[in-house]
């Protein structure tokens, strides 16, 4: 994942100021350095070796994240920078941001009751006042000292030209008017307006995030385009639709006119849910029941509109965004490259000052043990640094040149192979024989159908006892076989350890798994002879000690399902899979980052409207009784309704239960009983809020999510249609974005790396 870099957007780093110079020569430690093309020679003033090699370390950091050069290159400066990108300071600014993100679950209205059902909900726990306030505000002085140190390390003259860092003053001073007006009113404030601000601080902290924020700006006019001409389509057939189904003399023949199409406001609403296809056919029944003819109208509007132009946007939203995608990709490229130049223009110099003789001025190289130095003082990976020092180590020459030194870190984008440890000596015959019975791929095999005969024996005895109560089932023989098949997994495992050692058995991700299920089985099950004595027929299984047996036995026949999921590793397509899976969590956070705002920000919006617009029957005291009994029967009565659905617990009176809601919308299934709901009970106006999310979530982002999966998986398929389930398992894909799109990213020229360089508002080069 790309690491925030101190500045943002444009790869153009800026012109040369002038008024600059003040800020080098104020500190001994900094040298000026003079760099003439023509003439091809570098002088060095101030001597300071150690400055060099901290400068040449910052930059390759720099370059390995991805991150922008352009920051004050000082010692003190230095050493601040690398502080304030350390992982103590990076994971504590996370943990804040993560902290100010989850008050809202705290605030009023508090989500702390076990359900969010009006008609069963207590009155949750609500902060007392100041609790929420004095943790935002410890929040907001990290977020200011954050602010504080970005400025300072990138000079004014770049903050200028930053506007993420200026919306970021703007985003902290509003938050704190606006605590401070809630401490006045005595925390008795409804519309916090700094919960809308919240989510701005988890996008301005990743770089990735918000180039995914500017791809989808400049995506939206192509978006625009498609959805214009599905709004043209939805509007057509709705003018159609009326026509076809106006209402008619005859009340029997007007039931497609009263529910689906009486008025437009109601028209457009039917069409457009039928667009995502949520009421289907249930839309189309009443005229369909009087003539098979009235669904020809149906099957084309979904058929043109569902179809071909959702699909069609689907296709748009990932080309347009890919393009755009690889050009931010493109500039962090540029980023990488300029980086591993600056560090070798810094070290290039002060080699030459030192013993550069006339005749060599003209070569740019630096000093191998000089490049060995800054590597060992790098904050990288360790296997890449090794792959690095190895090349070093190569080299017979002492110096080493531009072409050599860039090509040292095309290490970086080579996959990593895990060499597993060898295997322990045993001087014993039976040992050798264990060792190379239980280190063949055929006892893995042999340990995935047992594994299989687990389950299926535990899904008998589920189907089996599917009909009978807690108090009826014998757990004895389901015990039985769990005893049974436990003493295999711990054998194997422990032969496993035998044939391969400590070491070897944990360098295996699929034995770590194994053996922690394995492991947790087998405290289970101890604790289950020590609560009960040994298995015997006719065990109460509702019988009380820590927990009831059957509880037991539920724990241990969940955690044996779980552990099945080990043949996930020996199946290729599986584990690509799988693998496919994990790098989206691990390295794509940024788009999962860019949803979870989109849903704060959503759910925020949605208690403001519509917060206790919807109260349960229960809960109606204040109406009559001829008004109660009226509601309760079209609770009752209207199929397919909120109400009779059954829908309560989906409402907006909490963040958690907004979350959720949205989560419901953005599925589509039943959202226009939501929709529907909200609308009888405050206005039509709230059908604004809710096509928004649906256009939002369903339509933007999840199609953009579901196109970047395929990217992931398509990238790791052509990287492994060659390789063996076992050199799968061997290899660790760092698969980035960057990676992704590697082979159409263009390196960046000679001439516009130097440029770049001669730019840099700290570093002089002339």
């Amino acid at each position: 994942m790309e690491s925030e870099p101190l500045l943002t957007g444009s790869i153009n780093y800026g012109s040369h100021p002038d008024n600059n110079d003040h800020l080098e020569k104020g500190s001994p430690k900094t040298r000026r350095l003079s760099y003439s093309v023509a003439a091809e020679y570098c002088c060095v003033g101030g001597g300071d070796v150690d400055l060099y090699l901290q400068q040449a370390v910052v930059f390759i950091e720099d370059a390995i994240q991805y991150r922008s050069i352009n920051h004050r290159v000082d010692t003190n400066s230095l050493r601040l920078y690398r502080w304030y990108y350390s992982r103590l300071w990076q994971w504590g600014l996370g943990l804040t941001i993560a902290v100010v993100l989850m008050l809202a679950f705290i605030e009023r209205p508090s989500s702390f009751s076990y359900t969010s059902d009006p008609r069963f909900r207590p009155p949750p726990w609500e902060p007392p006042c100041g609790l929420t306030e004095g943790i935002e505000i410890v929040c907001l002085i990290i977020f200011a000292i954050d602010l504080t140190t970005k400025s300072y390390l990138i000079g004014w003259d770049e903050f200028r030209k930053c506007k993420w860092l200026i919306v970021y003053i703007l985003a902290v001073s509003a938050s704190v008017i606006d605590w401070t007006l809630t401490l006045s009113m005595y925390c008795d404030q409804n519309l916090r307006v700094r919960r809308l601000i919240r989510p701005f601080f988890l996008l301005q902290n990743s770089s990735l995030m918000k180039k995914t924020l500017k791809c989808i700006k400049r995506t939206l006019p192509e978006i625009a385009s498609v959805i214009l001409l599905l709004a043209l389509h939805l509007c057509l057939f709705t003018m159609i639709g009326m026509l076809l189904f106006a209402k008619g003399e005859n009340p029997k023949h007007n039931g497609e006119w009263e529910t689906y199409f009486r008025d437009l406001p109601t028209s457009l609403s039917s069409l457009l849910v039928l667009l995502t296809t949520a009421n289907n056919p249930d839309v189309m029944i009443p005229a369909y029941s009087l003539n098979r003819g009235y669904s020809i109208f149906f099957i084309l509007f979904s058929g043109f509109g569902t179809y071909f132009l959702m699909n069609l946007l689907t296709a748009i939203i990932y080309n347009q965004f890919r393009g755009y995608l690889l050009m931010s990709v493109q500039a962090s490229i540029l980023r990488r490259r300029l980086g591993v130049r600056a560090a070798f223009e810094v070290m290039s110099c002060q080699g030459r000052s030192q013993d550069a003789t006339h005749s060599e001025e003209h070569v740019e190289r630096v000093r191998v043990d000089a490049s060995l130095q800054v590597m060992a003082r790098v904050q990288m990976k360790s296997y890449y640094r090794q792959a690095i020092i190895k090349r070093l180590q190569q080299l017979s020459d002492g110096c080493i040149q531009w072409e050599a030194f860039r090509g040292l870190f095309d290490e970086l984008d080579k996959d990593r192979i895990k060499e597993h440890p060898p295997k322990p000596e045993y001087n014993s015959p039976l040992l050798l024989k264990l060792q190379l019975v239980f280190s063949h791929y055929y006892v893995m095999i042999v340990g995935n159908a047992v594994a299989l005969a687990n389950v299926m024996c535990i899904c008998t005895i589920l189907v089996l006892d599917s009909e009978k109560s807690i108090a009826e089932r014998d757990d004895y023989y389901m015990e039985v076989i769990n005893c049974f098949f436990i003493l295999y997994y711990l054998m194997e495992m422990s032969l496993k350890i035998l044939a391969f050692g400590w070491r070897g058995y944990l360098s295996y991700r699929n034995n770590i798994f194994d053996g922690l299920l394995t492991f947790c089985l087998l405290v289970l099950q101890i604790t289950i002879f020590a609560t009960y004595r040994l298995p015997f027929p006719k065990w109460n299984p509702a019988s009380r000690g820590l927990m009831s047996l059957w509880e037991m036995v539920r724990l241990v026949n969940m955690l044996i399902v779980v552990r099945f999921l080990r043949i996930i590793p020996d199946i290729k397509l599986m584990a690509l899979v799988a693998s496919t899976l994990v790098d989206l969590v691990k390295n794509l956070r940024a788009f999962a980052g860019i949803l979870v705002v989109v849903f704060y920000v959503f759910a925020v919006l949605g208690i403001w409207l519509f917060q206790g617009a919807i109260t349960a029957p229960g809960k109606m005291s204040v109406m009559s009784n001829s008004s109660m009994e009226n509601i309760t029967i079209n609770f009752t009565m209207e199929c397919g309704s909120y109400e009779q659905l059954g829908y309560w617990p989906n409402n907006f009176d909490d963040f958690a239960s907004s979350l959720v809601l949205l989560y419901n919308i953005m599925v589509v299934n039943n959202w226009q009983v939501f929709m529907d709901a909200y609308t009888r009970y405050t206005t039509e106006w709230s059908k604004v809020y809710f096509v928004s999310w649906w256009l939002t979530s369903s339509v933007m982002w999840v199609n953009l999510f579901v196109a970047l999966i395929l990217e992931n998986f398509i990238y790791k398929w052509d990287r492994s249609v060659t390789c063996s389930v076992a050199d799968v398992e061997r290899t660790g894909y760092e698969t980035t974005v960057q990676l992704m799109f590697r082979e159409q990213i263009q390196e960046p020229t000679e001439e516009e790396l130097v440029t770049q360089l001669h730019q840099h508002p700290h570093l002089h080069l002339s």
